[in-house]
């Protein structure tokens, strides 16, 4: 199921972000999830200033019929459109360099220096000349150097200033 999944969030993700951004929306993710006899596509979408309930009619109106027109998912489908909330996937190079100093957490495959679920602050996100890319986060003052490669999920830690 998770082969199926990825092909498919790909082939969305080719489908729906011209369409998005023709709006002057950026596409921030895509998921799919396979619920009992139906697939559920979900699209978070933002601009700066955020995003508006019309303007996720929109997209979830112009994106499903392209998705139909494509066919994908071939079986049984709801769309979702919502704004990435507070806590955003960090899933492009830009989000990871956009977010530098947030609290972020993060997920790993496995464990790194003996840990696999990581909070704390995003100090910097490097690429280097061969092209690896590492997130270097601080937890509470121990410094850690997690490759993207290892990286699972990465999201924005939701907080709300109660000010």
């Amino acid at each position: 199921m998770g082969f199926l999944k990825k092909i498919y969030e790909n082939r969305i993700w080719e489908i729906a972000e011209p369409a998005i951004q023709s709006e002057g929306l950026e596409l921030v993710c895509v998921e799919c999830i396979q619920m009992k006899s139906r697939w559920v596509v979900r699209l978070y979408i933002d601009r700066d200033g955020g995003v508006t309930i019309d303007d996720c009619a929109l997209i979830s109106n112009h994106v499903g019929d392209l998705l139909d027109v494509n066919d994908v998912p071939p079986e049984a489908y709801t769309l979702e459109i919502s704004s990435p909330g507070l806590d955003r996937p960090l899933v492009k190079d830009k989000d990871f360099i956009r977010f530098l100093g947030r609290r972020v957490i993060i997920q790993t495959e496995y464990k790194i220096d003996g840990v696999r679920n990581f909070k704390g602050l995003l100090k910097d996100y490097r690429i280097g000349e061969s092209g690896k890319k590492t997130i270097i986060l601080d937890l509470s003052g121990k410094i850690f150097t997690v490759p993207m490669e290892a990286v699972v999920k990465a999201n924005l830690e939701g907080l709300l200033d109660h000010r």
